[in-house]
């Protein structure tokens, strides 16, 4: 009891750490999962682990798991995991990755299979089985790694787009990978003989992976489309029913799981479920418990004996310098041929490659399979040392060089120019599709699903999400927004979004709609925060677009103009001024003081409404 509750106090304990220095969760729980197991026999007095994963009756009944009962649990954990994964992969995303990042999921996890095969059995003497089963576990990056650099680094958005879409979707294909690699060995007794059993045992993966996954996605989505689940049982039946597909998918074709689970995440992903994003908000939250407690248990389950195989021979340093800083970049640079990235971008991608928690999980999970196998399969006992090397070097080193490497190529934004708009109303939707075709990148969030679409069916980023329970700040496609407008119909929302994400989204400005009573002060005593007009709320606003839904520009030839024109759109109840451009093509937001605008001729006003004409624009 003691053991399993302080798996998962440490493990919570290193994903608080993780989040206050800024660094992937993986880093924390593989060096807790280090100190409590094998480096713990050095000062614990019977020279035993702290936590020792495997249950062994000669050692006083010491461990967890008895038999392969730990087997089985990294498998579980990991078709939990990867469906989670599976669930965040929209097709509709696909259409706007460019081909850089197709032939990064395709062409770069080759390059990384096979040079990393060829290096662990020419480095280290391994046979071919168990090489290529390294190189197909080191092919994955994983979002669960990615995400707090790109969240804790300024990067532009050529170099955080890749990273982010190489992250989600190079999990399933490296876990695709190794399975089949693995079912190869397995079915050809650890030899690369491709027999009949192993190419059927190929199809088999594939076909029912396939099947079982989209049916089941399928009929989960009919039984909640129908309302026979209740809403309190949505959460825990969904995962029973991921449990349930798992397990009997592996029962009709071993190691077919996982891919069954991965296909059940994507179908249902793709799918208009309803309260889908309920199921996401439960399964990110399990997802994080149970790598917690993956992490640590699996460094835990390592023995000294394993560490001494990498620290007692330097040609293992040769193999983590040779996937690390020659089949990353080779990767990288064969995948980004004749494409838009600039060299110093290549680089920094080049550079940045943590290994995270698919890796290790199953490596772990075919290390233990291979090792117990009778006879035990040459070499597997170097499998799982090998990769928790590669994963925890590259965490390691990517989480302590990350912001230097992308500060000195230049890859980091100078400033973040996004423009995140709370709301998506009406005016919202006019003001961001302006904005947007002005060349800036604009996302609107909002928790009404019908102004969502009506977002997205005109061209805009838009996203169904709730300040109050959803955390903006995970949010990858948010990473370069320095700007905020909050102008939802609720002073409650609005007010607080400026409170909670000013200092994450406001690097540039923070604005809000004025509120009806603000509305009654004097002009200068309005918050620097207002927005637009500092005359019209929320139901003027919406009224106005709906009646001209139209957004207009103004040349401008002095100062005095300017100001006048701002002052007769505010007060016509038909427009409302919005910005001013500069000459410069700058937009910016109309300042409570009108006398801290210094305009010129090439300056322009913005306003929304009725087009003005003849004397109205003197």
């Amino acid at each position: 009891m003691l053991e399993l509750a302080g798996i998962i106090i440490l493990g919570i304990l290193a994903q608080w750490i993780a989040w206050r220095i800024r660094v992937p969760a993986i880093l924390p729980l593989i060096l807790i999962g280090l100190a409590v197991g094998p480096l713990s026999t050095f000062y614990t007095a019977d020279g035993e682990k702290l936590i020792e994963p495997i249950y062994r009756p000669a050692s006083e009944g010491l461990g967890i798991f008895p038999d392969k009962y730990l087997f089985s649990f990294v498998s579980l954990s990991i078709g939990i995991i990867l469906f989670e994964g599976g669930l965040t992969l929209k097709r509709r995303e696909l259409s706007g990755v460019g081909s850089a990042i197709l032939k990064l999921i395709t062409l770069g996890p080759l390059t990384t299979f096979l040079g990393s095969g060829l290096a662990a059995h020419h480095l280290l003497g391994l046979n071919w089985p168990i090489s290529l089963l390294f190189g197909a576990l080191v092919i994955v990056t994983g979002p669960t790694v990615i995400a707090p650099i790109l969240q804790n680094i300024p990067l532009n958005r050529n170099v955080s787009t890749v990273l982010k879409w190489e992250g989600i979707l190079i999990d399933p294909i490296g876990a695709l990978v190794a399975v089949l690699v693995f079912e190869f060995i397995r079915s050809s007794q650890g030899g690369l003989e491709f027999t009949s059993h192993a190419f059927i045992s190929f199809f088999q993966i594939i076909m029912i992976g396939l099947s079982v996954g989209a049916l089941a996605a399928l009929s989960l989505y009919q039984l909640i489309k129908a309302e026979l689940i209740p809403h309190y049982l949505l959460n825990v039946f969904t995962l029973a029913l991921v449990l349930g597909v798992f397990v009997f998918s592996d029962l009709l074709a071993h190691e077919s799981g996982l891919l069954s689970v991965v296909v059940m995440g994507m179908v249902i992903g793709n799918l208009d479920v309803p309260r889908l994003k309920d199921i996401l908000s439960f399964k990110e939250s399990l997802s994080v418990l149970l790598i917690s407690i993956l992490f640590i248990i699996l460094a835990a389950n390592i023995d000294m004996e394993d560490i001494h195989i990498i620290l007692d021979d330097w040609r293992a340093l040769a193999l983590f310098s040779a996937v690390v800083f020659v089949l990353r970049p080779l990767g990288v640079f064969l995948s980004t041929w004749k494409s838009e990235l600039r060299l110093t971008e290549k680089i920094f991608i080049s550079w940045v490659g943590p290994r995270g928690i698919v890796a290790a999980g199953i490596a772990s999970l075919f290390g233990i399979t291979l090792t117990s196998e009778v006879p035990p399969v040459p070499d597997a006992e170097f499998l799982v040392p090998l990769v928790f090397m590669i994963v925890l070097g590259t965490v390691l080193l990517n989480a302590t060089t990350a912001r230097a490497v992308a500060r000195l190529l230049k890859v980091t934004q100078d400033a973040s120019e996004g423009i995140l708009i709370i709301g998506a109303n009406g005016a919202a939707r006019l003001i961001g599709k302006y904005l947007q075709d002005n060349n800036r990148h604009v996302v609107l969030i909002d928790n009404n699903e019908s102004s969502i679409k009506k977002a997205k069916e005109t061209g805009l980023e838009a996203f169904l999400v709730n300040i109050y329970t959803d955390d903006l700040g995970e949010q990858f496609e948010l990473l370069d927004m320095g700007y905020m407008i909050a102008m939802t119909s609720s002073v409650d929302v609005n007010q607080y979004a400026v409170r909670k994400y000013q200092k994450i989204f406001g690097e540039n400005g923070t604005f809000r709609l004025i509120t009806p009573e603000e509305l009654k002060k004097e002009r200068p005593e309005l918050p620097q925060q207002g927005l637009f007009s500092y005359t019209d709320d929320f139901l003027n606003i919406n009224e106005v677009a709906r009646d001209y839904p139209n957004i207009h520009e103004v040349n401008i030839t002095d100062d005095e103009q300017l100001k006048r024109l701002i002052n007769r759109t505010a007060a016509n109840p038909d427009t409302v001024p919005l910005f001013f451009k500069t000459d410069t093509g700058s937009i910016e937001v109309i300042p409570p003081n009108l006398g801290d605008i210094n305009a010129k001729a090439g300056f322009q006003l913005i306003y929304l409404g009725k087009k003005l004409e003849g004397p109205a624009l003197e």
